[in-house]
């Protein structure tokens, strides 16, 4: 097909026409997808994954590599939703889990792993002088935040409208009805004004502020320095715990965005890739928060989870944080992502279209409009149809990355794997032109 010569004004038409080529040349995805809608409500035990018509199976994965149930190989610009920092099957880290399953898995006590995964953090984020793991980002934050409203003996917890941070707290288009029941005060992401009049009328009942340095899922969206800044100020005024949800964002620098900012909250929870690409998730702080966790003092806090100190991630997150992704990795992983990004805002301004990349180094998001976009709601102003458009078309050009418009860097992406996303945006620019116009 020559796709310089797609001619389509109507975005909806033309979202249609690329559905109906990728249902055509994935057929043996659509019989696994029909499989599992028996099993699963709409076929899928993780809803991010699901977009019409039905979603890719994906059956290996190898560097930046990735295969699918028809056998359609892609460049792998989604990594995990940042969790597979490391790519797939990095050898260090096979090796790791093939040195702990040497060991026996479930052991039911301590094991030689986990301190050392600890102390890796520990060292490695400058607000974590303990640290407890859990089996997910979620739970690290559903822990981060009860502890919050346990030390402070108050109830309410100031998040951010568009947030996510993780399965039980989506604060996107008026919030989850499933969310984790906490009295929430919501206010908007990098209005300074306004967020920190909602922290001095709510003060006395304020638990926490729980906070992405930089939304991921609303779009890749970085907080400024100086609302991060008012935020510390204000919580340390009133009492109230800064909690920094860096799930995504510690990856983008060697000590995270608390680094790169040099603000330091209360509490930081981690997740996705400290574990080597196996689930994990983690929440540690200052040694008066974490101490209330020491089952030595009376009165601490019970933490619980079977799983929390499995060999398994313990040891391929050990490899992972000092032998694969060294603080040199991270910077030129970033630095990487950072060159990309400008390359492709320099393109999109060039062609004159609608269209734009935000992030920081190695996150990003395209979004259907021309910037700047700082919030959530300059996100949503965004052609969600054309951004649609723009994901099938990719997925045609052997590009992998997220139906909502996520772009992640991994370890084994290359310069020249950067070259080709490029060249492949370029393509679309011409082929949908008459979309894309100022």
């Amino acid at each position: 097909m020559n796709r310089t010569a797609i001619v389509n004004t109507d975005p909806e038409a033309a979202l249609a026409d690329a559905q109906a080529r990728y249902a055509a040349s994935n057929s043996e995805s659509l019989t696994r997808h029909e499989e599992a809608c028996e099993v699963f409500p709409g076929g899928t035990t993780r809803t991010v994954l699901f977009y019409p018509p039905f979603p890719l199976t994906m059956v290996r994965g190898e560097g930046a590599r990735l295969w699918d149930a028809d056998g359609h190989e892609y460049i792998d610009f989604l990594a995990e939703y940042t969790a597979a920092a490391y790519g797939h099957s990095h050898p260090k880290i096979r090796a790791a889990i093939n040195k702990a399953l040497d060991g026996g898995i479930d052991l039911g006590g301590h094991n030689r792993f986990e301190a050392r995964l600890a102390a890796a953090l520990c060292s490695r984020f400058p607000s974590i002088d303990l640290v407890r793991f859990t089996n997910s980002g979620t739970e690290a934050n559903l822990m981060a935040v009860s502890a919050a409203c346990a030390i402070t003996g108050r109830t309410k917890v100031l998040v951010f409208d568009g947030a996510y941070h993780g399965g039980v707290f989506l604060f996107a288009n008026g919030g989850s009805p499933i969310n984790a029941p906490f009295g929430f005060v919501v206010a908007n992401y990098n209005d300074l004004n306004q967020t920190i009049d909602l922290v001095e009328q709510q003060a006395n009942d304020l638990a926490a502020v729980l906070i992405e340095p930089m939304m991921g899922v609303a779009g890749c969206l970085p907080a400024d320095r100086a609302f991060l800044q008012a935020l510390r100020d204000a919580t340390h005024k009133h009492g109230i715990l800064l909690i920094f949800d860096e799930v995504m964002t510690s990856r983008l620098s060697p000590g995270g965005l608390q680094e790169f900012h040099g603000i330091l909250p209360d509490i930081t929870t981690l997740g996705k890739y400290i574990g080597g690409g196996i689930s994990c998730g983690a929440f540690g702080g200052r040694k008066d928060i974490m101490d209330r966790f020491d089952p030595r003092k009376q009165g601490s806090f019970p933490h619980a989870g079977t799983f929390n100190n499995n060999v398994l991630t313990m040891s391929a997150g050990i490899a992972g944080l000092t032998e694969v992704y060294t603080p040199e990795a991270v910077r030129q992983l970033n630095g990487l992502g950072d060159r990309m990004r400008s390359r492709l805002n320099q393109l999109a301004q060039a062609e004159s279209v609608r269209m734009c990349f935000t992030g920081l180094g190695s996150m990003m998001s395209v979004h259907m409009r021309s910037g700047p976009i700082h919030t959530p709601a300059d996100a949503l102003k965004g052609n969600a149809t054309l951004r649609q458009l723009f994901f099938f078309d990719m997925i045609e050009r052997g590009v992998w990355m997220a139906p909502r418009g996520m772009i992640n860097l991994s370890l084994p992406i290359t310069q020249e794997d950067s070259e080709r996303f490029v060249a492949s945006v370029q393509e679309f620019i011409e082929s949908r032109r008459s979309l894309l116009g100022p």
